[in-house]
């Protein structure tokens, strides 16, 4: 009588070397760029608006830093769904060829 023994499974090549923050960033450069482009617009975004908080005018504190949140999240929204049609377009026109 023959016992049923699981399949032997290769086990997995781990590397176990810490990435510096420069190499993680280069890595998710080459992945995915939109992203970086995306996280660079918000912090020239925010950056820019508190440069410029000072000179609002009028508008109250709270309605600026509002409008400059949701102008950065548009920024980063927009560069993501620019990245998400690009896959598709890839996906769908490497399945026609």
């Amino acid at each position: 009588m023959t016992v049923n023994q699981p399949p032997q499974f290769e086990k997995p090549e781990l590397n176990f070397e810490s990435e510096s923050t420069v190499q993680k960033l280069a890595r998710k450069t080459k992945d995915s760029p939109l992203m970086v482009a995306g996280l660079s617009s918000f912090f020239i975004i925010a950056g820019y608006g508190i440069y410029k908080f000072r000179n609002r005018g009028k508008l109250s504190a709270s309605n600026y830093l509002m409008q400059l949140r949701v102008t950065a999240q548009g920024a980063v929204i927009t560069c993501l769904t620019v990245g998400v049609l690009k896959s598709l377009y890839d996906r769908f026109n490497r399945k026609s060829e």
